[in-house]
């Protein structure tokens, strides 16, 4: 596949818990040069309901919010665009649902991201807004939902981590009237220390030699502290206890006036205080700097390594080929042949749809993952693990269409009724499944000339005549596969088939 270019104007949009983003920039020598930036104060977590649904009020405010990024993004490419969503929409559980009216305000498609994920594209940001080091850095990102801990050298994580605690959702769940008192502030910081406990020996001072705070929450600590005299740079304890003492003497967060604190991060600040404040005690930091780079910038960064074949997905399934111990000889031989009856099936639109490609590309080399758990149903196996793996580069939407690939590759295809194209490609999977039963054998076997075509949902496979009657059991497993088609409604047809048939009866 041809490298792709990088569109000259690119964009992020980070639909984060708290805040909307949009990030638009120019690249000019795979460097990024900033356009334009968009921010709006969402607070999406704010409408998640005690059963996890967003409430009526929090999508109107994110469909509205969105409008006006479409609008800034109108006449950008598809390609130019990568729009991401964090945890608010990775725990609702009508965010697929909604995931649509999102998608038509924008213009543009949203990925929802896994949490380590998200840490990996903050990573990338603040690596790239800070001077390159060998020294180990700690990268912590609190965000409306979740906070994300990194510990990486230059451009190139180590361990990622995502916790369920937000400045949003501490806010409302220990500060829900705004007021601060003693009590409630101990209760926030004690619970924080909690969920740090389980990543507390991993993130230790030993294993790094800075902290670095990124986006809103550690900004706001940052600014409130110089300002007011408490710290010389960046976010200190010493700094933190002096801003504790001035929330419990304020006693509610709107009554807090303090110089460097935005209007709009009052209603967060003592949950966000509460998760920093937790996280200065567990994990031992003394001082923590503030980078500008954040996950919009991330994404930026992302989006042009793709372009020039840097893309984590790549590496990723390289990765899983290897830690599954993966035939790759026999990978390659389907991902091949995949790839040539796709081609041929999809004529013309070839060069519009390398992404479809890629997926296929993915499914072949990791269809048999599986087989390190057992033989007998490997295919679910397979599915299983790619759906639910931690795997760096993959939205969740990505994961999931690809382990529906990996599930169908073989057996049934009733598991498939009634999924919408959204959800499988039948293309794709038709070029998957004739290649994996093409070489069912796993050797190098001499296939005669294919022929693959399609019209509307029928599809049509040409192969050799000879050839077929020469491998009947081939010829009887594409006989079937046809039936298996047929019950969705999908018409599979191989002529051939037809020919070596009448020749039999002639013969009887």
């Amino acid at each position: 596949m041809a490298v792709m270019e990088t569109p000259p104007t690119i964009a992020a949009v980070d639909l984060g818990s708290n805040s909307f983003r949009l990030q638009v920039a120019r690249v000019v020598d795979d460097q990024i040069y900033p356009l334009d930036s968009l921010r709006e104060p969402v607070r999406l977590a704010a409408g998640l309901t005690a059963d996890k649904h967003l409430d009526d009020a929090a999508q109107a405010r994110a469909i509205e919010c969105l409008k006006r990024f479409g609008e800034r993004l109108r006449g950008l490419p598809p390609g130019a665009v990568r729009a991401v969503g964090t945890n608010t929409l990775r725990v609702a559980k009508n965010a697929r649902e909604f995931m649509p009216r999102l998608e038509a305000a924008l213009g543009f498609p949203i990925e929802v991201v896994a949490g380590r994920e998200e840490a990996r594209l903050i990573y990338l940001g603040v690596s790239h807004s800070l001077p390159l080091t060998a020294d180990k850095r700690l990268v912590v990102d609190i965000g409306g939902g979740s906070t994300e801990f990194i510990i990486g050298a230059g451009n190139q994580p180590h361990k990622l981590e995502s916790l369920y605690m937000g400045c949003v959702g501490y806010s409302i769940k220990f500060f829900p009237d705004g007021k601060i008192g003693k009590s409630n502030m101990k209760h926030a910081e004690l619970a924080a220390r909690i969920e740090l406990e389980t990543i507390k020996k991993q993130f230790s001072p030993k294993n790094w030699q800075q902290a670095v705070g990124s986006s809103g929450t550690a900004r706001a600590m940052a600014d409130i502290l110089e300002a007011n005299g408490w710290s010389a740079s960046g976010i200190t304890r010493d700094g933190m206890q002096r801003l504790r003492a001035a929330l419990l003497k304020a006693g509610d967060a709107a009554k807090v006036a303090l110089p460097g604190l935005r209007e709009d991060r009052v209603v967060v600040l003592p949950g966000g205080f509460a998760i920093m404040n937790a996280i200065f005690s567990e994990l031992d930091v003394e001082h923590m700097a503030f980078a500008n780079g954040a996950m919009r910038q991330g994404i930026l960064w992302d989006m042009i390594g793709r372009a020039h074949r840097r893309d984590m997905r790549e590496l990723t399934v390289r990765q899983f080929v290897k830690r599954y111990h993966v035939d790759a000889i026999h990978a390659h031989r389907v991902e091949r042949l995949a790839l040539k009856l796709f081609e041929q099936l999809d004529g013309g639109e070839r060069q519009a749809r390398e992404y479809p490609a890629l997926m296929l590309s993915w499914a072949a080399r990791l269809h048999e993952i599986g087989l390190t758990v057992a033989h007998s149903g490997y295919h679910k196996h397979s599915a299983y693990i790619i759906a639910n793996a931690d795997m760096p580069g993959f939205s969740k939407m990505e994961q999931s269409q690809l382990s529906t690939l990996v599930l169908a590759h073989r057996g049934s295809l009733d598991k498939l009724r009634g999924m919408a194209a959204k959800d499988v490609d039948w293309t794709l999977l038709v070029a998957l499944r004739l290649a994996a039963l093409l070489h069912r054998s796993r050797s190098e076997v001499r296939l005669p000339a294919i022929h693959a075509s399609k019209k509307k949902s029928t599809f049509t496979v040409e192969l050799d005549a000879r050839w077929l009657a020469a491998n009947s059991l081939t010829a009887a497993e594409l006989r079937d596969e046809i039936k298996d088609w047929s019950r969705l409604g999908i018409e599979l047809s191989v002529p051939q088939l037809i020919e070596i048939e009448a020749e039999a009866l002639v013969a009887d």
